[in-house]
């Protein structure tokens, strides 16, 4: 069964398809802009050791983005 959730809750190791944006304005752009669009499948690779930022990979290349920056971004996890 699929869940839907933040970017920010998984666990490294995990992946996800990202299934809405919610940031508006500049954020929500930038977000885009990175390629974090409805449909990406994403690997959550790391976390820093205050568990902020948190590392993930994406068509092909990996990417740090802030927690505040991860919970605009909902992901569908589990099985397909």
């Amino acid at each position: 069964m699929k869940t839907t959730e933040t970017l920010r809750m998984l666990k490294p190791g995990e992946q996800a398809v990202i299934a809405k944006v919610t940031a508006h304005g500049e954020l929500g752009r930038r977000i885009r802009d990175m390629g974090l669009v409805p449909g990406t499948r994403v690997t959550i690779m790391g976390r820093a050791p205050l568990k902020d930022p948190v590392e993930i990979k994406l068509k092909g290349y990996n990417l740090t983005l802030r927690n505040n920056e991860a919970d605009h971004i909902l992901v569908q996890s589990g099985e397909e």
